[in-house]
C-alpha cells in the first residue's frame, strides 16, 4: 500500500521573493501571478520565511487606527503593529517558515498543516533550498482519485497482498470514494484491521462493513457466522 508523496502533488515552479523586496514589489508580484503568498529566500535559495496577503493587509489595518480615523476593527496587537510598520519582505514575513520534505506523504503534510494552522507548506530539500509549495487544495486532490484505482489497491495490496486473503474472499465496491466490503473473512479480529487499512488508502472517504461476515470469533471462541 502506497501513499502519494508531496513531490507528486506540489507546485514546482514557485514564485519567490528576496528578503529585501520592497512592499509595493511584493504587492505587484502577488497580484501579477494571482497568488496569495510567496516564500522568501536568501542568496542561496534557502527559505527564510513566507509573506502573504495577510501580512500586507496589516498595514491597511494599522493605517485605519491612525488618530482621527475610526478603526473598523479592533486595534492591532503590538507584534502585529511592528510587522505592519515593515517595508521589506524580511520585515513583513512569518519566520521561520513551516516546511515539508518532498518525500513526505500526504498524511504527514496534512497533519503538519492542521497542527500549525497553516494553509500551505514550503517544500525544501536537505539543504533547506526551495523546491516547491503544497497547499490544502493540492492535498485534497487525492480525493479526486478514480474509484477503480481505489478498488484495485484495496483488493490487490490490502486484502490479498498484505492480509493474505483469497482474491475472491471479499468483494469491494467503491462509489465516489465510499467503500463497501462484502464476503467472509476467517475470524472476527481481522474485521477492524481491514477497516483501518482500507480507511488509510488514498482517496477513501468512508468504509462500510455491513455485508462482511466473519468466521471464528477469536475473541470469545464462539462459532463463526457473525456480522461485523
Amino acid at each position: 500500500m502506497r501513499h502519494r508523496r508531496i513531490e507528486e502533488l506540489m507546485t514546482r515552479e514557485v514564485v519567490s521573493l528576496r528578503g529585501d523586496a520592497p512592499f509595493k514589489e511584493i504587492v505587484r508580484v502577488l497580484s501579477r501571478h494571482r497568488i496569495t503568498a510567496a516564500p522568501v529566500v536568501d542568496e542561496a535559495d534557502r527559505v527564510i520565511g513566507i509573506v502573504s496577503e495577510g501580512h500586507l493587509l496589516r498595514k491597511a489595518a494599522d493605517q485605519a487606527a491612525v488618530p482621527g480615523n475610526t478603526p473598523p476593527v479592533p486595534g492591532l496587537e503590538a507584534w502585529e503593529r511592528a510587522k505592519a510598520e515593515g517595508t521589506r519582505a524580511e520585515e513583513l514575513m512569518s519566520a521561520p517558515p513551516v516546511c515539508a520534505r518532498p518525500g513526505w506523504t500526504v498524511v504527514e503534510a496534512a497533519r503538519l498543516m492542521e497542527v500549525q494552522g497553516v494553509k500551505r507548506l514550503v517544500v525544501v530539500d536537505a539543504q533547506d533550498r526551495l523546491v516547491g509549495l503544497v497547499s490544502r487544495r493540492d492535498l485534497l486532490g487525492i480525493f479526486l482519485r478514480d474509484d477503480d484505482g481505489i478498488r484495485r489497491e484495496i483488493t490487490e495490496d490490502v486484502l490479498v497482498g498484505t492480509l493474505g486473503l483469497a482474491p475472491d474472499a471479499v468483494s469491494v465496491e467503491v462509489k465516489e470514494g465510499q467503500v463497501e466490503l462484502g464476503g467472509t473473512v476467517p475470524y472476527r479480529g481481522l474485521v477492524p484491521v481491514i477497516e483501518r487499512m482500507c480507511a488509510t488508502v488514498d482517496g477513501v472517504v468512508s468504509v462500510s462493513l455491513t455485508r462482511l461476515v466473519h468466521g471464528t470469533d477469536d475473541v470469545t471462541g464462539a462459532p463463526g457466522g457473525g456480522r461485523s
